[in-house]
């Protein structure tokens, strides 16, 4: 009986050592992983759940402000521009006519038009250098914006360059044929022209000798030519000189 009693006190005692072992054991392997103040239940800290909070949102840069932001949303297109019937419709055929559901192609003709009617000199014309000049401003700056976004598109870089160097041909000329021309074109578009850079070398040693060596050169070249100039004219005088002796004697 007494065995009994023992064996059954011994077997409590160890399922309460295993129960308070365990329970140790499964807090020491969460408390690395949790933070926070920990909440007490018994004898055992038990630590709150972890809150994982997201990451601020950045901020967008404001970008430099579109060429196109000046253009109404209720302004109609193009095409419809003209028809007196799309002036009458309901809104909602106005606002499909409109800017307001138009795409970046639809609003960039428009905008060009804009710049051609600033700068043209009659209705007919569409084909002036002024013109020209309106329509590679239009080109160059949706280029600009597009480039600013995506600074990697070399193809579109290179276009706009491109575009840069036939506008600055055409201002020059302008400037030499029209001069009120071009001051009115670049008022009207918001150029500003500017002169290219004085041709520029830099004068070392190498680049002086060869240079007094080419003076050299030439002033040689120009005494050869000027004595065989000196030898033409004498052999043409004494040839005349023996023509005009034959003739004498022939006359006599």
């Amino acid at each position: 009986m007494f065995a009994s009693i023992g064996l059954r006190t011994a077997l409590r005692s160890s399922c309460c050592v295993l129960r308070e072992s365990s329970a140790v054991s499964s807090a020491w392997s969460v408390q690395p992983l949790l933070t926070g103040p920990s909440v007490s239940r018994g004898s055992f800290a038990i630590p709150p759940p972890v809150r994982h909070y997201a990451r601020v949102a950045k901020k967008k840069k404001p970008g430099p402000e579109s060429q196109l932001s000046d253009l109404p949303p209720t302004l109609l297109k193009k095409d419809y521009a003209a028809v007196p019937l799309a002036q009458t419709t309901d809104d909602v055929v106005k606002r499909l006519l409109s800017l307001e559901l138009a795409s970046h192609t639809e609003k960039l003709q428009l905008k060009t038009e804009q710049l051609i009617a600033k700068v043209q000199r009659d209705e007919s014309d569409h084909h002036s250098v002024e013109v020209q000049v309106a329509i590679l401003t239009a080109r160059i700056r949706n280029l600009q914006e597009h480039l600013q976004k995506h600074h990697k598109d070399k193809a579109n870089k290179r276009r706009m360059l491109m575009a840069i160097d036939r506008r600055k041909k055409l201002l020059k000329n302008l400037r030499l044929v029209r001069y009120d021309a071009f001051e009115k074109v670049c008022e009207q578009l918001s150029i500003t022209y500017t002169f290219p850079p004085e041709y520029y070398r830099r004068a070392t040693r190498r680049w002086l000798a060869k240079k007094e060596f080419c003076i050299k050169v030439f002033k040689a070249v120009q005494k050869q030519k000027a004595e065989q100039k000196l030898k033409m004219k004498q052999e043409l005088s004494s040839t005349g000189a023996q023509v005009a002796e034959s003739k004498a004697t022939e006359t006599q």
